[in-house]
């Protein structure tokens, strides 16, 4: 089994900037890719970001332009820098780990962007 463990969520004003952390623990054989997706009040999960192993990022369109991601695989942690956040960035952000045969979740960390 692997848990992960979010953190870095809060209030925050329009304009203002959030970073996310995820630290991964447990059962980990190899360095999976990782990655965020969130999920706002009455909508489906979406993809924001996720980095492979090497460092390598794709984001979703929620993500792309002003968020970051980055991993530090020593510490099986995973980043996401937000900037420029808006209002429709509020969500639910939630961590995962690429494992066999799917995702493992975290169990997410709140973000409230306020106008």
């Amino acid at each position: 089994q692997v848990q992960l463990v979010e953190s870095g969520g809060g209030l925050v004003q329009a304009g203002g900037s959030l970073r996310l952390s995820c630290a991964a623990s447990g059962s980990i054989f190899s360095i999976n890719t990782m990655g965020w997706y969130r999920q706002a009040p009455g909508k489906q999960r979406e993809l924001v970001a996720r980095i492979s192993s090497g460092g390598i990022a794709n984001y979703g369109d929620s993500g792309k332009g002003r968020f970051t991601i980055s991993r530090d695989n020593a510490k099986n942690t995973v980043y996401l820098q937000m900037n420029s956040l808006k209002p429709e960035d509020t969500a639910v952000y939630y961590c995962t780990w690429a494992g066999s045969p799917g995702l493992y979740w975290g169990q997410g960390t709140q973000v409230t962007v306020s106008s």
